[in-house]
Order: structure tokens, then C-alpha cells, then sequence
């Protein structure tokens, strides 16, 4: 992790990586939705023509197509916006997928509120969340670009089910361009004391960004990049509250049923600390520029910092 990085779009580097798959790997196929070009799956087109499927605007056929060309041996990736991959499709990624544990990988962008303009209807807050309740699958929300690509050529490494979210807007990468990418392993970015700040996905940048707001006020926070949702790293976790005391968790979803609900459940059974969650509450999204929108649902860095001096506040209170 370095300082003063690009801003940049995570679904540009996935689509750099299945082009690199293209050429390393002849058993990876890629299906689409109709949104090759806002998916970036179109760099793959553009690189194995033969081995991309254009299923257009039927999901629940790419995905029974997908689990067929994965029982036949194939690697199998299928994109779409986040709400259409999560939701309209449920049922086919349950038992199509997941079921027979297939080697189906459903990369969804246009993840969170950031989407923007697009509102409610085009706002996945709730995907995570879905996708954590089904058994034998994998969820991943990369913190940036550059680990989005990293997190694809692991996941065509690994067999199975997987579920990746990414955002549609371009936000600030943290990590080296040659980070590496393990699955279900979380990394500490900022080694602190006073109280533990574990983000996915957007908020990581964030959390980075708070945590240098609450140094200059004298608090100490660890900084834990938890880009696999599920499995959640469960050792780091522990490891982290047990030096600081509290915690807070940051996902650009609902705090109904993703990071922070996957975070309180370890909690539960091994610490118990205070831990506050940023995220969107019990409510769906609305038409707004990005940056109006992570302040109008509190998702800010600010909002962390006030919800790490709560935590801290909590500590030894019963």
C-alpha cells in the first residue's frame, strides 16, 4: 500500500484480467447480459471472440448456460449489473450453481450507491448480503482496481462458486499494481491500537482516510482490508480486536446481512467488544452524483471517524 494513487474504475481491470486469461487459459469462456462495454467483459470479446457468449438481456439464461459449460469443464465467468445478477437470477445461481458447487464465477458491477444517477433501481445495497445465504458460495468485494484484477485470476484459479462485486465509478487505489490476491485471507493496511476499522470494497480507501483523521486526534486505529466477505477471515478479525478493544465495520451496502453483519457474527462468538457499522440502513437509494450520495447515506470517511470515537466510547461499558 502506497500513498497519492490513481483514481480508477474496478470493472476496467477485471476486464484487463479476463483478457490476460484469454491468452493464458483456453477453458475460461465469458458470458454477458447486453452490457459488455459497461462490464468490460468486451476486452475479452475483443481477445477470444469464440469463447464469449452474448446471451443479451436474459440473466437467468446466462446462468443456466454458464452452469452447463462449467459441468462440461469450463471455467465459467458471467457478468452483469449487481442487482440484476444478484436478484433477477436468485433462483438459477441457487440451484444451477451453487447446488452442484459449479465453477461458475458472477462478477456483478455497478455495485453500491455510488452507481449514482441511475437511483434506487440500479443500486445494489442488498446483493452481499443475498449471496452470503447460499451455501458453497464465495463473496468478494475487491478495495480497488488494482486488487480487482487480482481477485480475478484467483477465482479462475479456484473451483467453485463465486460472487465478485465491484463499483462503477472510478475511486482512489491503495494497493501496489502487482498486489496479491488470496481467498478468504484479509490484510492489515495500518497497524493501530485504539480501535479497528475493517472495510470492503470502496470504504477501504476510506477507512484509510479516517484513520489518518482520527491520528490527528490522538486515536490509533487498524486499518483491515476484508475483501473476502465470505469466508470471513475470522483469525484476523480476532487478532486485531484483541489489540484495540472495538471495532467498526464499512461496506458500501446494507448493514443487514453483509460485512458488518458477517463481522458481528464472529464477534458473537469469540469478543465481546463494541463494534458500530457504516453502511446504508434499512432503506434503498435514490438518483444523486456519487459523492452526494456516500455523504447523504453516510458513507464518508467522516462517518467512520465518528463511528470509531463511538466504539471507543463503548469500551468496557456493558
Amino acid at each position: 500500500m502506497t500513498d497519492g494513487r490513481k483514481s480508477l474504475a474496478q470493472r476496467n481491470y477485471y476486464g484487463k484480467a479476463l483478457a490476460d486469461l484469454a491468452a493464458k487459459r483456453g477453458d475460461v469462456v465469458v458470458l454477458d447480459a447486453d452490457l459488455a462495454g459497461s462490464t468490460k467483459t468486451s476486452d475479452f470479446k475483443k481477445a477470444a471472440p469464440e469463447r464469449f457468449v452474448e446471451v443479451g438481456i436474459a440473466e437467468q439464461n446466462m446462468i443456466g448456460i454458464a452452469a452447463g459449460l462449467a459441468a462440461s469443464g469450463k471455467v465459467a465467468f458471467a457478468s452483469t449489473f449487481g442487482v440484476f445478477a444478484s436478484g433477477r437470477c436468485w433462483e438459477q445461481i441457487r440451484l444451477a450453481v451453487a447446488y452442484p458447487r459449479l465453477n461458475v464465477k458472477i462478477v456483478a458491477t455497478h455495485c453500491g450507491i455510488s452507481v449514482g444517477e441511475d437511483g434506487a433501481s440500479h443500486q445494489a445495497l442488498e446483493d452481499m448480503a443475498i449471496m452470503r445465504a447460499l451455501p458453497n458460495m464465495v463473496v468478494i468485494s475487491p478495495a480497488d482496481a488494482y486488487e480487482a484484477y487480482a481477485a480475478t485470476m484467483a477465482i479462475a484459479d479456484y473451483d467453485g462458486p463465486v460472487y465478485m462485486r465491484m463499483g462503477r465509478a472510478e475511486f482512489p487505489t491503495i494497493m501496489l499494481e502487482d498486489v496479491s490476491f488470496e481467498i478468504g485471507k484479509a490484510k492489515v493496511l495500518r497497524e493501530g491500537s485504539d480501535v479497528t476499522l475493517i472495510g470492503c470494497g470502496q470504504m477501504v480507501a476510506s477507512c484509510m482516510e479516517a484513520a489518518e483523521a482520527l491520528a490527528g486526534k490522538g486515536i490509533s486505529a487498524e486499518v483491515v482490508n476484508m475483501s473476502t466477505v465470505k469466508p470471513l477471515d475470522s483469525a484476523a478479525v480476532e487478532a486485531s480486536v484483541g489489540k484495540t478493544g472495538c471495532c467498526v465495520t464499512a461496506e458500501e451496502h446494507s448493514v443487514i446481512g453483509g460485512l458488518g453483519s458477517a463481522v458481528a457474527e464472529c464477534l458473537c462468538r469469540t469478543s465481546c467488544v463494541p463494534l458500530e457499522m457504516v453502511g446504508t440502513k434499512d432503506t434503498f437509494g435514490e438518483s444523486g452524483t456519487p459523492a452526494e450520495l456516500l455523504s447523504k447515506y453516510g458513507l464518508t470517511a467522516a462517518d467512520i471517524v465518528a463511528a470509531a470515537e463511538k466504539s471507543i466510547a463503548r469500551k468496557g461499558k456493558a
